[in-house]
């Protein structure tokens, strides 16, 4: 069993061919295919695949931060009717990026802060976007930091120490088509870090990983991860998709 903890499957990329793309995943392996949110705009789309992929899917419900903008106490608003409503898996994905934006920086602490205290009264783990920001997302972090606290720092990038300071948070490492760029500098380290603290991810339609880079992304290329972690940490394909599925169930109960 692989498990592909961050795809956006409901993305407008997939919808020529979405059925194809599922099952290719499912040939490959994956059977668990977690959903992180972005913003009002894509719930209901979120909510189609679900119906559409009962047995496969599970939602996330959360305010991605590059959609943290002037309307973003109405969009908060609606993440707590939500949450409120019915079952998700994660708060996700949220946190701060300081990539595309910086004018909205206080606005995204805020929604970052506001989601995490969310996540503990739900007992609900997070799943952090984090860009060009993690001075500013371990500052929240560290005045939030409690037993209660946990979920998964969604496509790690950073260096071994902002690895370590985030595995101190309760936090897994997101690892996905990073870790095959020749530049992506993870792989350089990622083996002082105990496997117990990975699990897989896609980030689908982005990020594909070697040799579909700069291609559009889908669950199914997650095999090429698996690859390069066996590379890494010199165990079995096997032996990588069990224990980072077993690690994606200490996060999501599920």
């Amino acid at each position: 069993m692989i498990t592909d903890t961050h795809t956006h499957l409901y993305s407008e990329q997939f919808d020529e061919d979405r059925n194809e793309m599922m099952q290719r995943a499912k040939e490959a392996g994956i059977s668990r295919f977690f959903i992180p949110a972005i913003d009002s705009s894509y719930t209901y789309r979120m909510l189609d695949l679900e119906k559409n992929y009962p047995n496969d899917v599970f939602l996330m419900m959360g305010l991605h931060p590059t959609s943290v903008k002037e309307n973003y106490l109405e969009e908060l608003a609606h993440v707590k009717e939500w949450l409120d409503k019915r079952n998700f898996y994660a708060i996700g994905e949220i946190g701060i990026d300081l990539y595309w934006d910086k004018s909205f920086l206080p606005q995204q602490q805020e929604a970052f802060r506001t989601q995490i205290q969310w996540a503990k009264e739900k007992k609900l783990p997070i799943v952090i976007h984090c860009r060009e920001a993690f001075d500013e997302i371990f500052e929240v972090l560290e005045t939030e930091k409690s037993d209660d606290l946990f979920g998964i720092f969604h496509c790690f990038t950073g260096t071994l120490e902002q690895a370590q300071r985030a595995i101190s948070y309760n936090m897994k490492l997101g690892i996905g088509g990073v870790a095959t760029f020749k530049n992506g500098k993870i792989d350089k380290f990622l083996h002082q870090i105990d496997i117990k603290h990975i699990v897989l991810e896609t980030d689908a339609p982005y990020l594909a990983p070697t040799p579909y880079r700069g291609k559009r992304n889908e669950s199914s290329y997650i095999t090429n991860v698996i690859d390069k972690l066996v590379d890494i940490y010199g165990l079995t394909f096997e032996e990588i998709s069990e224990i980072t599925t077993r690690n994606s169930k200490e996060v999501f109960s599920v």
